[in-house]
């Protein structure tokens, strides 16, 4: 029997979370090897360094690749990008992985797939065909272009990649593996770790036990960045001033998060909030259990348009970093206002009518994705149809 060897790319810590039940089920399948390579900001300590989580879940990391470039800003984002070509080219080399896969859409995804459908390696795409908006909406689609294979997570997005010209014997709704989690986090999901003795962070010791407490993630816009540190300061002073218990995360690496995150650190030492700790990072299943037992997600994270719309969370979801994505019931949106995020914050805590939707998955897709690799014919060369 052949064994297929799937190389898997993580670059940044979200994705990890996008991947995990994934990385399981092809670890433990038969006719699968797993080479797992971790690269960019997942292996920066200021963006939450996922390489520990990572090992901590038994996996075994075949290769590390340092690539990201100091500025945040859309000219390191393009220099990081050509670098991770150039590394991921070599780790490829090396390898002789029998197909690849790239996650999603974060801008440097892309250099997965330049790197392996250059050296005509089979390329499989994790979520394709989603609209988001900024950089993020041209990579995905790209990604798809590149790719070979489609593991897509909803039946728009499968409709929308075969509208791309996909062979529709290519494309598979196999769901996302976050939701994977998700549905662990349903069957269990008392909060059985207190989140400021685990994880440490900075900042006030919130009452969250007795008062409840929300959630917050936001991260900058690449096709913003500019605005990024104006942005996130519109959102600290709505969630200070309502004096609500909050968890607030780090942004990721892209342009404009020094703003976003010298906005944070000014509010922090100027008002010395006592509603408000930051955090890092947390792992991914921590990270859901504090999710759906709080009273609201607010931020622009594409967790509240997913996970949380699976786990029935209230999501404020700010500006347009979200654009256009396919939501459930749980979302309100709203712009980078003061009094709009704390009248839609307040509406969303009081409003309980949410049930929950299964927009990406019911929570087999790990299964169904290595089980797919293991079966689909690999192929490096296509043609377009329409």
């Amino acid at each position: 029997m052949s064994i297929k060897k799937i190389c898997v790319v993580i670059t940044a810590r979200p994705s990890y979370s996008r991947i995990k039940t994934a990385l399981t089920a092809i670890k433990k399948h038969p006719k699968l090897e797993l080479q797992l390579v971790i690269a960019g900001s997942a292996l920066l300590g200021r963006y939450g360094n996922a390489v520990e989580v990572i090992e901590k879940d038994g996996f075994t990391i075949a290769e590390k690749v340092f690539m990201v470039l100091e500025g945040e800003n859309p000219t390191s984002m393009a220099k990081t990008t050509g670098l991770g070509v150039m590394e991921l080219a070599n780790v490829f080399y090396r390898l002789q992985p029998n197909a690849v896969v790239t996650i999603a859409d974060r801008f440097e995804t892309i250099a997965t797939s330049i790197a392996a459908a250059y050296q005509n390696i089979p390329l499989i795409h994790i979520q394709g065909g989603e609209v988001t908006g900024n950089i993020d909406e041209k990579v995905r689609h790209a990604n798809t272009k590149l790719a070979d294979i489609h593991l897509v997570a909803s039946q728009d997005a499968y409709a929308r990649v075969i509208k791309m010209g996909e062979r529709p014997e290519t494309v598979f709704n196999t769901g996302c593996p976050s939701i994977d989690l998700a549905l662990e986090i349903k069957r269990n999901s008392k909060l059985d770790f207190d989140p400021l003795k685990k994880y440490g962070g900075v900042g006030a010791e919130v009452n969250w036990k007795e008062e409840g407490y929300i959630v917050v993630m936001q991260h900058p816009v690449t096709t913003e960045y500019a605005s990024a540190r104006k942005d996130v300061e519109a959102t600290l002073k709505a969630v200070h001033e309502l004096n609500i218990p909050t968890f607030w995360f780090w942004p990721n690496v892209d342009a404009g998060s020094d703003g976003t995150s010298g906005g944070i650190r000014a509010f922090r030492e100027n008002n010395q909030p006592e509603n408000i700790h930051f955090f890092k990072n947390m792992e991914p299943n921590d990270f859901l259990k504090l999710l759906v037992n709080s009273q609201c997600l607010i931020g622009n994270s594409s967790v509240g348009i997913r996970e949380c719309s699976y786990l029935a969370v209230p999501v404020v979801n700010i500006g347009t970093r979200q654009n256009r994505r396919q939501r459930g019931n749980n979302v309100t949106d709203v712009s980078y206002n003061k009094g709009k995020i704390k009248d839609a914050i307040l509406e969303r805590i009081a409003n309980k009518n949410i049930t929950s939707e299964s927009i990406y998955g019911d929570g087999e897709a790990g299964v169904k994705m290595a089980e797919t690799l293991a079966n689909v014919i690999l192929e490096f060369h296509k043609t377009i149809t329409y």
